[in-house]
């Protein structure tokens, strides 16, 4: 690979993480130059940037005469990594008072963003409101990522990793196999009402389903996003549901001109045959609820008279191969991820997991990773799958 990466650095403490950032896009065949902001320099110095990517660190505008030109036709893609809500403004509305400012408005390469900022910054409106101006001119954001701040609190709003990164990038400059593919994806749970205040429903988070959605529309596709309750947020095209007949009506609604369809969701089996009116109240020692199957959404899809390229999920506490290969059959799929869930930081609550991938001839494990990841990976099975069935 050697395509030219010109790396902006602004002010976030996230900036440690750009050496390593450096050092494996180096890595991974890219020619690195990095522009920093003076915030920047507080948290990482120029040096070690410079000895990581073997290139001058450039600083001052007013220093390098017309290198901001030299710099903004050199470049095939410029990623800013991380990028602050205050120079997410600036791109926003084209102010060009520094270097790496004056390099964006000067380039014609892509022009890539990763954020990393306080999450009740990130959720901003006036943050969310320009970064849809940047992505109507075709601006890509990577992330961020949810979890752990240096403030102490936790929400979105953490840079993505180096590693994500430099596959974020791979996928840009490689061909993007799924463009003109429509991918369809559930994900998070859903909720089967009891009575107004209680509900059944699972400890799905959605990280995994949102994952693969952003993975498919980074690899080129069009990409709908169905999501059960979660507290995630994305800029895919999104249809909110909440019951499993809900989710099956809007697959349904959709599935017609999808080439790919992925179930990640982890829809509610049963639900109560009635549901209350009123709360109910504790008057007695035991309660008894009669449940009934919720909608096969699977089922539906798979007996389509043309049905999509179908993936399952199934999460299993036990006897993995049997249970995964027995739906893979019963449901019909072209492939089905299982993954064991209730063991440590993987599976439901956690940002991290691992897959075994089943189809009908065939399977393969992927190892314990973040989930961002690890969407990635299977999203690369899954294309390969689809166009040996397509052939």
């Amino acid at each position: 690979m050697s395509s030219n990466i010109l790396l902006g650095i602004t002010g976030s403490i996230a900036a440690y993480k750009s050496a390593d950032l450096v050092r494996n896009l180096t890595k991974q065949g890219f020619t690195v130059r990095v522009v920093m902001t003076q915030a920047a320099t507080k948290f990482i110095t120029p040096l070690t940037l410079q000895t990581l990517s073997n290139q001058p660190v450039y600083l001052d505008l007013f220093e390098t005469g017309m290198e901001h030109i030299n710099l903004a036709r050199w470049a095939d893609i410029i990623l800013i990594a991380p990028i602050t809500a205050d120079f997410i403004t600036k791109l926003t509305y084209g102010n060009a008072d520094d270097l790496l400012s004056t390099i964006c408005l000067a380039t014609t390469a892509p022009v890539t963003i990763a954020p990393a900022m306080n999450q009740q910054m990130w959720n901003a409106t006036i943050t969310r409101e320009n970064c849809q101006k940047l992505r109507q001119r075709n601006i890509k954001i990577f992330g961020p990522a949810i979890g752990s701040q240096a403030c102490g609190e936790i929400g979105a709003g953490r840079m993505l990793e180096p590693l994500e990164l430099v596959q974020c990038l791979q996928n840009l400059v490689l061909k993007q196999p799924l463009q003109g593919k429509q991918v369809l994806v559930t994900a998070g749970p859903t909720r089967e009402d009891i009575d107004p205040v209680r509900f059944i429903s699972n400890r799905s988070s959605g990280r995994m389903g949102y994952a693969v959605a952003n993975a498919a529309a980074i690899k080129g596709a069009s990409v709908i996003l169905v999501s059960g309750p979660t507290a995630l947020t994305t800029e895919l095209p999104t249809i909110s549901v909440y019951s499993a007949k809900d989710m099956l009506e809007t697959v349904m609604a959709n599935i017609s001109n999808t080439d790919i369809f992925i179930s990640v969701a982890a829809v509610a089996d049963y639900r109560p045959v009635q549901q209350i009116k009123q709360k109910l109240k504790k008057d007695s020692e035991q309660l008894q609820l009669v449940l009934e199957p919720t909608e096969d959404i699977l089922a539906k899809v798979t007996n389509l008279s043309k049905p999509p390229f179908t993936v399952g999920f199934a999460a299993e506490t036990n006897d993995l191969d049997n249970y995964a290969h027995k739906k893979l059959i019963t449901k019909k799929l072209d492939m089905i991820a299982a993954n064991l869930v209730g063991i440590d930081d993987s599976g439901f609550d956690s940002i991290n997991n691992k897959l075994k991938v089943f189809w009908n001839d065939g399977n393969i494990e992927l190892p314990h990773c973040s989930k961002i990841e690890l969407a990635d990976k299977l999203l690369d099975i899954i294309i390969k799958r689809f166009f040996v069935k397509n052939l």
